[in-house]
């Protein structure tokens, strides 16, 4: 949810999905593509979700990032792209809400949901942290020493 302005969050965001799409191109992750939307009436999660949905490709992986989720280890977020690439899911979708949340019938419909920690990141960071960890999670399969543990 929400446009990230200019700036140097949006510069990291563009350097690690730059990184992500050269390393994942040859393990058949990728390319990544950022999907900006608004709720321009200001409507909160329940307006945010119908939107949020429209933009999801069908049959794609749903991952939700939500302070409830599942708090994962680099090498095993690293698993579990592997996994559902292996398992034949070409699309997965990462879905940030707005500032109050996720709507929870998104939340139910999601195929899986991953947190950041117990602290509620700003958007524009948890999409810094998420395309970072996308990066780190192509190297962890590439077997580059980028991650060390």
């Amino acid at each position: 949810m929400g446009r990230l302005r200019a700036g140097p969050e949006r510069d990291l965001i563009a350097d690690y999905s730059q990184r992500f799409d050269r390393i994942g191109r040859a393990l058949g992750l990728g390319p990544l593509s950022i999907i900006e939307v608004e709720d321009k009436k200001n409507g909160g999660m329940a307006t945010e979700a119908p939107l949020l949905r429209s933009t999801i490709p069908v049959g794609s992986v749903i991952v939700t990032l939500d302070e409830r989720g599942k708090l994962l280890k680099s090498p095993d977020f690293a698993r579990k792209l592997a996994s559902w690439r292996d398992g034949g899911r070409s699309n997965i979708a990462f879905v940030i809400g707005g500032a109050d949340g996720i709507d929870p019938s998104l939340r139910a419909d999601a195929d899986f949901s991953i947190s950041f920690g117990a602290m509620v990141w700003p958007h524009m960071l948890a999409r810094v942290m998420l395309c970072e960890q996308l990066y780190r999670a192509s190297t962890i399969l590439a077997g580059s020493p980028y991650h060390r543990t």
